[in-house]
């Protein structure tokens, strides 16, 4: 009955498949999210839910071990 309450606007949709895409690019999460793109299509506070989806952490979690798989330290044994 209320389900539009909890539900995802489409708007949000396409946002996360840009922020997705545009970080698989290169860019850095802080400057995709200040991206007018991203501005203009999402209130504060749905920006802040994107942060929340699976897709996005799964998408930012990866980059972040990769990254350390390829660190100088990560090799070395204690």
């Amino acid at each position: 009955m209320f389900s539009f309450l909890f539900g995802r606007s489409s708007a949000e949709e396409h946002v996360a498949r840009y922020v997705i895409r545009e970080h698989d690019g290169g860019r850095s999460l802080d400057e995709v999210l200040k991206d007018r793109y991203v501005q203009n299509r999402l209130t504060p506070e749905q920006q802040r839910r994107l942060l929340d989806r699976p897709e996005i952490i799964a998408a930012i979690s990866g980059d972040t071990l990769e990254a350390a798989r390829e660190s100088p330290g990560a090799d070395a044994t204690a």
